[in-house]
């Protein structure tokens, strides 16, 4: 039999929707593939180039340290700086973005030294330096994988270390400038002391801990006359009581310190005479249980500090003569308002004891064991000494009370044990060092880091006063290490005289030296080699009798020189920097190190503007943990759920605040997703047969709805861009989010389904549609390009082609707002916000019929509206009358301007059963459904776009 040709049904007929973009996103198989064809194309070097002889945006990146996989911080600060790099980038800007690496330091010593074990002891340190770089090498590889696999932009094939060569020889060139300068000194001085690591520590390496203490209160005996002090004490025994909660260091006490300014009181116990601050004395006789009766003690005088300078006592255990001082450190917020003084630990006991030239004597050594001591406590660690020096003090009759004190005290970052402060010979730069300012008049280092400070944005803006604050109360810059690992402190050392040498031109050539073969070449070559012939010392004369200093320099200061190291030396950048963004801990540390630097050598900040995060901790708000297993690994997360989950994670949060991360909120972040794509599927599925060299629509031509829509996509750009301007990525998540949930999918895109599917293909209305959805998504695809870039890219691949179009959306600008809104909007949103709120209420009425089993869906239904004749409804009511139908999405709707009306209402609506025949096409209930005897099922509207397109006569059964 012959074939029977198949009937077209009224469905083929639908102008439905088709893309292959996919609903499905698979972002942890696709992602992979997009990142391979970006590296295949060079986009980066693409991106500069397009932006060649643009204005420059420079974004300094801060290293992060080679040592481990990146965690959730790292994702939220390289996502920051990514939308930073982009949204400047696709404003116009050419912003290159160089990352790069911290690579000296301890934490990869130790880990090399763990791994060496006792062989390290075998091996010269330029074997032991070469491991600690293939160690830090191996973790940029590493860690730069696992940042790209985030969809972040950079100069990856090329970043900075800091044990490049070039690098390490900018550090040197940068602490020559300070010594060259006068600002650098090397001094016997307390500093922050790690034992378990060996070495000092710099502000910004110490972190502050709970710690249980041994807090003692100790009296010494009074040996000047006491009727000096007061005569009511005449012939007394009269002591002062110290507290300390470091009792080892009561075998370096030389003074006890007293506050000129505070009421001191004797109190007598018995033949006994006890001097303390009057302020303290109820602290006092509660905690001083252990000797006489302190609690009934009677006040016999009272008198000021000033009384007590210069007053002597006796050491409660060693042979010893303890001097009475004046400091206006003491305060009486706790203690006995007397200070027991150990110039050898602690900054401000070294400062007393060079106002009174007390002995700065050190006995605890680089393990933090006590040494020159008494058989009780000698060659014990500090805090294992505390209990027999408690126990000494308790039997020479001395130990006045007892007590154990929970407190915050200060650790090392690294292996988080406990610190001490320990008098050491170390390298520093002095804060109070006098320097001329821009205008020359005379003033000091620190005063000019305050002042530039204050040209600074900080954002937020409570950086400034944080900073400031630890400018302004910071001691000097320790800036030596006892390590390996590190750039040294490249300085010759007299042999003879222990002076150091000072040569510009030989400061000079080890810079050169270090450019060529690195930091190496200070432990590979003899003084003899790196020095001319007959270089004499300008102190004492000797010639060629110079030994190399081996400390090396502070990582802050090796860090904070990237400045110099990378902006001053890469073409492609610039000084100062755009922005630094970091952490809240980097006041302290990059940005503290960075300001310092760059005014010590260059007299200037080294940024304009400074943005901070802040911390990433679970939704409790507690930090994240491997006990409390409430981390977020984003590497595992961009492997189940896609690198651009972390990405819009990232943009949800307001960073300047710290950030809570969980499963959980990944998963609902992957859901905000899901229904951002499945829109962006919708524009493009609509826009299949949409070519904007042939189909686009006039401004003027263009439905008054479509109009609307597109003012409120101009009105999102600008919001959006305002949002990345400002660095406020978390404003531009919500407002997309508020647009493509309230203005697309809520009411605009539902509205014109019937206008899309349902109208002739070539016919104005719905092109008019589909120019609207061609200019929504032109701007979406970019203005989202910044925090999405996967999904961008991947939506830019199947937006109707164009004749000028560049292959990557990264290479594209922002649209300018011609592209969205290319003519007047006077008057549009105003007139639209009105119908949305018409709107809402036929919505209520329609779903009073819907509930009253009146009507199914809204196509069966028919919208009556009467309006007061003039008001400002019924202007604009009967202005968009052709357009109801469609806004309401219903079948039929009506204006009827009434005079004055009895009712309170200016406006009445009725929704009621629509009249007529349902389309069998359309599914409108219309009263012209048959009017064109060649498609008896269809309306007068559907029966013109069969004709349209052609489409052949039927009998009504073949729908």
């Amino acid at each position: 039999m012959p074939e029977v040709p198949e009937t077209k049904t009224l469905k083929s007929t639908l102008n439905l929707p088709k893309t292959d973009f996919a609903m499905k996103a698979n972002l942890p198989q696709n992602e992979p593939t997009r990142l391979a064809q970006w590296d295949a194309d060079d986009l980066y070097a693409k991106i500069r180039a397009a932006r060649e002889g643009a204005p420059k945006y420079i974004l300094h990146d801060g290293p992060p340290y080679a040592n481990g996989a990146i965690h959730l911080g790292h994702a939220l600060n390289k996502c920051i700086k990514d939308f930073v790099v982009k949204t400047k980038t696709m404003a116009g800007f050419d912003a290159p973005y160089v990352p790069g690496w911290d690579c000296h330091g301890l934490p990869i010593e130790i880990k090399v030294d763990e791994k060496l074990g006792g062989k390290k002891l075998e091996m010269d340190p330029v074997a032991v330096r070469k491991a600690c770089r293939e160690y830090a090498a191996k973790f940029i590889d590493l860690q730069r994988s696992q940042f790209k696999r985030l969809g972040v932009f950079g100069r990856w094939a090329k970043p900075y270390a800091t044990m490049d060569f070039p690098y390490e020889a900018s550090i040197l060139e940068t602490f020559y400038g300070f010594y060259e300068k006068g600002y650098v000194y090397k001094g016997l001085k307390p500093v922050y002391w790690c034992s378990h690591d060996h070495t000092a520590l710099a502000e910004a390496e110490v972190e502050y801990e709970m710690h249980t203490s041994p807090s003692v209160y100790v009296r010494y005996k009074l040996t000047s006359a006491p009727e000096n002090i007061d005569p009511r004490l005449a012939g007394k025994e009269v002591y002062t009581i110290i507290w300390t909660t470091t009792p080892w260091t009561l075998p370096a006490s030389v003074a006890v310190a007293f506050n000129p300014e505070i009421e001191y009181v004797a109190l007598e116990d018995g033949n006994v005479v006890y001097i303390v601050a009057k302020e303290l004395v109820g602290q006092v006789r509660e905690a001083c249980d252990l000797l006489g009766s302190l609690k009934t003690a009677v006040e016999i005088a009272s008198f000021p500090g000033s009384k007590l300078d210069r007053v002597t006592f006796a050491h409660p255990f060693l042979d010893r003569e303890i001097l009475g001082v004046n400091a206006d450190y003491v305060t009486t917020e706790q203690g006995t308002g007397a200070v027991h003084t150990a110039p050898a630990h602690g900054p401000d006991d070294f400062a007393t004891g060079q106002r009174y030239d007390l002995p700065l004597t050190c006995n605890v050594d680089a393990h933090g064991k006590l040494r020159n001591g008494l058989p009780e406590y000698d060659g014990l660690f500090v805090h294992k000494a505390n209990a027999p020096i408690i126990e000494l003090v308790a039997t020479k009759a001395a130990l006045m009370g007892r007590h154990n004190l929970e407190h915050k005290y200060p650790h090392c970052w690294r292996c988080h044990n406990p610190l001490i402060f320990r008098a050491t010979e170390q390298w520093f730069i002095g804060m109070e060092t006098p320097v001329l300012s821009p205008k020359g008049a005379g003033t000091t280092f620190r005063e000019r880091a305050l002042d530039e400070i204050k040209r600074v944005v900080w954002d937020p803006s409570w950086g400034e006063e944080r900073i400031s604050n630890m400018i302004a109360t910071r001691p000097d810059w320790c800036i030596s290490r006892q390590r390996i690992w590190g750039v040294p402190i490249a300085v010759f050392l007299c042999e003879k005289c222990h002076e150091p040498l000072n040569d510009p031109k030989i400061n000079a050539s080890i810079v050169k030296l270090f450019q060529s073969e690195g930091a190496d070449a200070w432990y590979s070559h003899s003084a003899e080699q790196l020095l001319p012939a007959g270089t004499s010392c300008k102190s004492c004369g000797a010639v060629m009798q110079f030994r190399k200093e081996m400390d090396i320099l502070d990582v802050w200061f090796e860090s904070g020189a990237s400045w110099h190291a990378v902006l001053d030396v890469e073409p492609e950048l610039h000084w100062p920097a755009d922005l630094y963004t970091e952490g809240g801990d980097q006041h302290r540390g990059w940005f503290h190190s960075s300001l310092l630097s760059s005014v010590g050598i260059r007299d200037s900040a080294p940024y304009k503007y400074v943005a901070t995060s802040g911390w990433t901790l679970d939704e409790q708000g507690r930090a994240f943990s491997k006990s409390l297993g409430n981390g977020v690994d984003p590497v595992d997360v961009a492997n189940r759920l896609g690198g651009e989950i972390i990405r819009l994670w990232v943009a949800s949060v307001d960073f300047r605040e710290d950030v809570a991360a969980s499963e959980g909120l990944m998963q609902r972040v992957s859901e905000n997703y899901r229904k951002l794509r499945n829109t962006l599927r919708f524009l493009l599925s609509n826009l299949f047969d949409f070519d904007p060299a042939k189909n686009v629509v006039e401004w003027a031509a263009l439905q008054p709805l479509d109009q609307y829509i597109l003012a409120r996509t101009a009105e999102l750009d600008a919001k959006i861009r305002n949002s990345y301007d400002h660095f406020e990525f978390h404003r531009a998540y919500q407002a997309l989010n508020e647009f493509i949930n309230t203005d697309l999918s809520a009411m605009y895109l539902d509205v014109i389904k019937d206008r899309l599917y349902t109208f002739a293909p070539n016919s104005q209305a719905r092109r008019s549609a589909q120019t609207s959805l061609w200019r929504i998504a032109e701007a979406l695809t970019r203005l989202i390009a910044p925090i999405l870039s996967f999904t961008a890219e991947e939506v830019w691949q199947y937006l109707p082609k164009m004749e000028d179009r560049v292959s990557s959306v990264h290479l594209a600008l922002f649209p300018a707002m011609q592209e969205i809104v290319p003519g007047t909007v006077s008057g549009i949103e105003a007139d639209w916000e009105r119908l949305l709120a018409i709107r809402s209420i036929v919505m209520v009425e329609l779903e009073a019929l819907r509930l009253s089993k009146a009507i199914g869906k809204s196509l069966e239904a028919s919208i009556q509206i009467m309006v007061e004749e003039g008001s400002a409804d019924a202007i604009l009511l009967v202005k968009y009358e052709e357009a109801l139908p469609e806004f309401f999405n219903v079948s039929q709707a009506s204006v009827q301007v009434v005079g004055a009306t009895n009712e309170d209402k200016v406006i009445l609506i009725r929704a009621t059963v629509a009249e007529g025949t349902k389309c069998g096409r359309c599914w409108r209930v219309v009263p012209d459904v048959g009017v064109d005897a060649r498609w008896p099922a269809v309306c007068g509207r559907c029966a013109e776009a069969l004709e349209a397109i052609d489409f052949p006569a039927m009998s009504g059964e073949a729908v």
